[in-house]
């Protein structure tokens, strides 16, 4: 019975929340040229990029940047631009001076230059 309590006491201590940020078309950090934007194709699997910092006892040990997030998810798939079709998340879990986590992470398809790839 203990164990029971101690295991819900703990669930209720932890703290997590996921917050969508918001849905995009096409967003990129990179220089894209637009003028050769006809020959750009759509990769059919979708790609994450996350970034996230560390919460060690009430400590962070930084903040997460939205747009390193981004350039992981378009340097995961070579000759990538841009994400089309995407979502941006915002996320955290928290164990109250114990440790948790903060996060951004992006998805989306990746948006290939032929020219680069």
């Amino acid at each position: 019975m203990k164990k029971y309590f101690l295991l819900g006491l703990i669930g209720l201590a932890s703290v997590g929340c996921t917050t969508r940020l918001t849905d995009f078309t096409v967003i990129s950090t990179k220089n894209v040229d637009w003028s050769r934007s006809q020959s750009f194709t759509r990769s059919p699997a979708r790609v994450q990029g996350v970034d996230l910092t560390h919460i060690i006892i009430f400590i962070p040990t930084g903040v997460p940047d939205m747009k390193e997030a981004i350039d992981r998810a378009i340097e995961s798939k070579p000759g990538s631009v841009a994400l089309v079709d995407g979502v941006v998340y915002a996320k955290s879990w928290y164990i109250p001076y114990i440790y948790g986590r903060s996060s951004y992470v992006v998805e989306g398809s990746p948006l290939i230059d032929p020219a680069l790839k």
